[in-house]
């Protein structure tokens, strides 16, 4: 098994699919001959060809519509945008045709194609390209909408969604991509509807995804040294939305944090908190805490950029609070 980036976990995924199946092709901004905004398609230009890896025009709206357009005639278009921010130009192809393509034609045509997006903050990107959106995808039915928080994860959702008949919004994180962890050598697939429980405890349940879980793991082990054992859930998916393991985790635990790095206001928190008092209310012992990004477009500045995001010391805290 061997240790790989984040990274190389998604471009193993693309090339594997494009081997597999001749169906699948790329296109986006500088994809081609550039190698991708993040380097993930790099030597795919000339290993596929420019029929399979297509530069486009620099039009969000136009790669999207081609997408879905290409999608709907039987092939599995992969369409990456260079920030998750330039799909705000392209949100009527993505969460008004592709994403209702299926149910308006009641059943007779789907929609194959997958939406790959860099978002967050945490790289001086600047106030426009440092958004969390995640929450707007994830509020329309028909989109699936996934966001992986290790390269196992990055490289079995992947495949999994260019083999999915469903749209699929694939959020992946700024800072993630130079994360490294065991990737199997041997094909595998992860579901793109089901959570995960990254680290078993007992005294605390911790609820994030992306971002949020590499900060909930780092303060996992900070806490762990302290005595306190935390159990540690991965979302990956939040459309659908698999609730079960974190409940199951809270009737063990009676006490939760929320961490994601979009803004606490009506977020993805808001939904799980919802969802964990809804189905075991009986088990609360304490006001359930969220732990978010500050209400504030981030900074250029690194520091007052680092302050306004979510960090191991803010979940801590928040831990103990509880506690």
């Amino acid at each position: 098994m061997a240790r790989i980036t984040y990274r190389q976990a998604l471009s193993d995924a693309l090339r594997e699919e494009m081997q597999r199946d001749e169906n699948v092709f790329i296109m986006g901004e500088e994809v081609g001959v550039w190698g991708g905004t993040y380097a993930v398609t790099r030597g795919f230009h000339d290993e596929f060809g420019p029929k399979r890896i297509k530069d486009t025009p620099i039009s969000e709206m136009v790669i999207a519509g081609a997408a879905t357009g290409a999608a709907m005639n039987g092939l599995r278009p992969v369409a990456e945008f260079m920030t998750i921010n330039f799909a705000f130009v392209a949100f009527d192809a993505i969460v008004n045709h592709a994403a209702k393509v299926h149910y308006m034609f009641g059943g007779q045509w789907t929609c194959p194609v997958v939406f790959r997006a860099p978002g967050g903050g945490g790289r001086q990107l600047g106030a426009t390209h440092s958004h969390t959106p995640d929450i707007i995808f994830a509020h329309f039915p028909g989109l699936r909408v996934v966001s992986p928080g290790t390269p196992y994860d990055a490289k079995g959702m992947l495949k999994s969604a260019i083999r999915s008949d469903d749209p699929v919004m694939f959020i992946e994180h700024h800072t993630l991509y130079q994360e490294r962890g065991e990737v199997p050598d041997e094909e595998y697939l992860v579901p793109l509807d089901k959570a995960d429980v990254k680290r078993e405890g007992r005294d605390v349940t911790i609820v994030s995804y992306a971002e949020g879980l590499r900060v909930s793991m780092k303060a996992a082990e900070q806490l762990a040294k302290e005595g306190i054992e935390a159990e540690v859930i991965d979302l990956r998916s939040l459309q659908p939305l698999d609730m079960g393991p974190a409940i199951e985790s809270f009737k063990k635990t009676f006490k939760a944090v929320v961490v994601e790095e979009g803004y606490g206001t009506f977020g993805i928190g808001s939904e799980i908190v919802a969802q964990l008092q809804e189905h075991a209310f009986d088990y609360i012992d304490a006001p359930i805490k969220r732990v978010a990004q500050k209400q504030t477009p981030l900074p250029y500045s690194r520091e007052l950029e680092q302050h306004a995001l979510i960090n191991p010391q803010r979940v801590i805290d928040a831990v103990k609070e509880v506690l």
